[in-house]
């Protein structure tokens, strides 16, 4: 890979010239990264720090290179289509210590609220149309499966993450409940618990049957908390943490799964949206697609299907839209 971005050498190099700093923390940021707010020449700025040591994402991900540094490094962010804004506006990385930070513009006030306040439905659109332009931009994209692997991301929100953690003297955060969670999962559903679990463990063949799809570039976490809208309708997509190729309807199953609670339409409505927005930028829709989207609703319950223990309506949906998958994969 050859660098399109130069990489600044230290911290103290990244906020030369800062006249304020000062630590800060998001209610919907869900991994143990640090964040500050900094003044530099009179604007204000977001810093994110990165590193294995901080980070339960980056551990339970298997991120030992820091995938935010690479995809600013290799110039994709610069390929984004026109809509999209990841904000990253420079990164330093001190080999030293192993740290990333990132300096991003403080655009707090064009941020998806933080809560669980419903999306209003026209930004809720513009964001699977934005979701469908990106895939489009990186249709077959060849970069390295290894940035994110597809296994990764079905093996990273387990139990043994949770006694990972704990082990480590990590006792709170997303890691604490996994555990306890699964288990209610397998108590509500044991069928889909056995069979999700059974995925998690060993994913090869559910990657394989994937693999068989179409992929593109996915971001890999579109959660209302890392998006937002410029007043040009531009969206702001943050936390570029599990980056890679992958299945266009694998961010799609994510974004039903993590806004659950958020989505102004049915979730039936909303595939249809992304769907949709496929064909508008130029994608061909045939007959795998209702194979792509079956799998990765299957792997979105892997991923998120402990956190619905609390919503039963919910639970029944994704139970009955995975369970026939799962069956016919490993039955």
């Amino acid at each position: 890979m050859t660098d399109v971005h130069q990489v600044k050498p230290s911290l103290d190099a990244l906020l030369a010239g800062a006249t304020s700093r000062e630590p800060m923390k998001t209610a919907d940021s869900l991994s143990s990264a640090s964040f500050e707010r900094v003044v530099i020449e009179g604007q204000p700025y977001v810093v994110k720090h990165l590193s294995t040591a901080s980070d339960w994402i980056m551990r339970a991900t298997g991120d030992v290179a820091c995938r935010p540094l690479w995809v600013w490094c290799s110039g994709i962010l610069d390929a984004l289509p026109d809509c999209l804004d990841p904000l990253i506006v420079d990164v330093a990385h001190d080999s030293q210590t192993g740290v990333t930070t990132l300096l991003m513009p403080d655009v707090e006030g064009y941020l998806v609220p933080e809560g669980s306040v419903v999306l209003p439905l026209e930004q809720h659109h513009r964001f699977l149309d934005h979701m469908g332009a990106l895939h489009a931009v990186f249709w077959d994209w060849d970069g390295p499966a290894a940035l994110t692997p597809m296994a990764n991301r079905y093996t990273a929100l387990v139990p043994l993450t949770g006694q990972v953690e704990r082990d480590l003297g990590h006792t709170d955060g997303v890691p604490s409940v996994l555990e306890s969670a699964w288990q209610r999962l397998a108590a509500l559903s044991p069928e889909m618990g056995e069979l999700a679990l059974a995925i998690a463990a060993d994913p090869g063949l559910f990657v394989d049957a994937l693999a068989d799809t179409p992929t593109t570039l996915i971001h890999g976490d579109w959660k209302a908390g890392n998006l937002g809208s410029h007043p040009d309708g531009r969206t702001i997509l943050l936390d570029w943490q599990w980056p890679g190729r992958a299945a266009g309807c694998v961010d799609l199953g994510w974004y039903l799964a993590v806004n659950c609670d958020r989505l102004p339409e049915s979730k039936e409505a909303t595939i249809a949206g992304y769907r949709d927005a496929l064909v508008r930028h130029g994608v061909e829709v045939g007959d795998w697609f209702d194979r792509q989207l079956e799998l990765a609703l299957l792997g979105a319950f892997v991923q998120l299907g402990w956190s619905k223990t609390d919503d039963l309506a919910e639970l029944r949906w994704w139970v009955d839209r995975a369970l026939p998958t799962a069956r016919a994969l490993l039955r």
